[in-house]
């Protein structure tokens, strides 16, 4: 991403390394308090150890990013765009002082005053969670500080019977870009069917927390109108793609809105990865178009877990046409380029979709690759899930996302989990294709 020349004395925050405006007095991304950075010294500069270390490149590449550069991402929006303190007034006529003849104390131009008249909120605002005096204008910022306030997506979770989800923004971007929705309904017999989709938006792309909220929304309620007429659960899930499809291009079609933190994006059209899954009728049908996943881990940890998707990566076609194996192939600085999305600017939109009969009980996980990044394999995603997880799935939804933050949380996470109950019938696979 190509940016102006910054002004600052610095131009990356020394907490996260998110670009920094001219002015700016806190972090847009971290939060970071700018003025206890000291000043930047005049002599040959030495390396100070209490130095924080520099970040890591993000792990995950979209078709835009560049190989082996970090993963797109805004630029932090500064509070303003001048280089003037707002100084503190001076102190009531008659106040006591220690030494009367002595002369004011100047006023510390990194803490900017707080007016209490002016900073204080009109009645029905929101209040600052930083300086808890100012008011919160449009894009989420304090007018006072400048502090960037937690937004409604920065941390989801939902339950809803037999499924859950969690969602939450990671610990390196600025914005959740991911969404999800579960639901439940019921077939024309009668009997349950359960819905989880997982969206991610692709960041190198215009307004991706859109077109992931659209995508999950629209498919959503493609699969509860379709279901209970009786169309095949395989079927509606191919037909819920197309209509998350459709949603995402539709946002192409609008005007672009001037926002504050993506001026410095280059404006392409909106666009997101999915995943789905649907337990209806003893099946459980996958579909996906990206590189977001659906794993089985069975109940009984000594039968083998599976992984159910492809990913649309280039990783994925590396392996797939016999030129690398896996490890090779997602080694590559190039694993994480996807090859499939939802968009206006995809390709030829081919949804998969497969469906299985497990014959027993197991925890079905969808995911995006904020999770998956940290638990790759099969193996390595059961080991993650917690043992009671099928009867506390949103326990177990808190529990893997709490794994992909301690492991570095580079990316937003989302995962749905849906237990499975079926009665043994006996050997055979965990999950069989129908």
């Amino acid at each position: 991403m190509s940016q102006k020349p910054q002004e600052t004395a610095l131009s990356k925050c020394p907490g996260c390394e998110e670009p920094l405006e001219r002015g700016d007095l806190f972090c847009g991304a971290c939060g970071y308090d700018l003025s206890a950075v000291p000043a930047v010294p005049q002599d040959h500069p030495t390396i100070a150890m209490t130095a924080p270390a520099g970040g890591e490149a993000e792990v995950r590449f979209d078709r835009r990013a560049e190989p082996g550069g970090p993963g797109e991402s805004d630029g932090p929006a500064g509070p303003d765009e001048s280089d003037d303190f707002e100084l503190a007034a001076p102190a009531p006529a008659g106040t006591p002082s220690a030494d009367a003849s002595a002369p004011a104390a100047a006023p510390d131009p990194r803490t900017p005053a707080v007016d209490p008249v002016a900073a204080t909120p009109p009645a029905g605002a929101k209040r600052c969670v930083a300086c808890r005096a100012g008011s919160v204008d449009t894009d989420g910022y304090c007018e006072n500080c400048g502090h960037a306030q937690p937004r409604e997506r920065d941390h989801m979770e939902q339950e809803l019977g037999s499924v859950a989800a969690v969602s939450d923004r990671g610990l390196r971007h600025h914005r959740n870009e991911d969404s999800f929705a579960v639901s439940t309904t019921a077939l024309p017999d009668g009997s349950p069917a359960v819905v989880a989709i997982v969206c991610d938006g692709v960041s190198s792309a215009s307004r991706p927390d859109e077109a992931s909220a659209a995508a999950a929304s629209a498919a959503n309620e493609a699969l509860l109108e379709s279901l209970p007429r009786g169309t095949h659960p395989q079927q509606a899930m191919h037909e819920a793609i197309l209509a998350a499809a459709e949603a995402v291009n539709a946002l192409a079609q609008e005007p672009a809105r001037a926002r504050e933190h993506d001026r410095h994006r280059h404006q392409n059209a909106p666009a997101c990865t999915l995943v789905g899954s649907i337990m209806a009728g003893g099946l459980l049908i996958v579909g996906w178009v990206g590189d977001s996943r659906v794993y089985w881990v069975p109940d009984d940890r000594t039968n083998p877990p599976a992984r159910l998707t492809e990913d649309d990566s280039w990783a994925a076609q590396m392996v797939a046409a016999g030129l690398m194996n896996e490890a090779e192939a997602y080694a590559d600085e190039r694993a994480h380029a996807i090859t499939g999305w939802l968009g206006a600017d995809a390709y030829d939109l081919e949804p998969h979709t497969v469906s299985f009969k497990p014959d027993r009980p197991g925890l079905v996980v969808v995911c995006t690759d904020g999770l998956w990044n940290y638990a790759e394999s099969a193996a390595e995603m059961a080991a993650a899930v917690p043992a009671d997880a099928h009867q506390r799935p949103l326990h177990g939804a808190q529990v893997l996302v709490g794994h992909a933050l301690d492991g570095g949380g580079h990316d937003n996470v989302t995962v749905a989990l849906l237990p499975f109950a079926v009665e043994p019938q006996g050997a055979g696979s965990a999950c069989g294709t129908a």
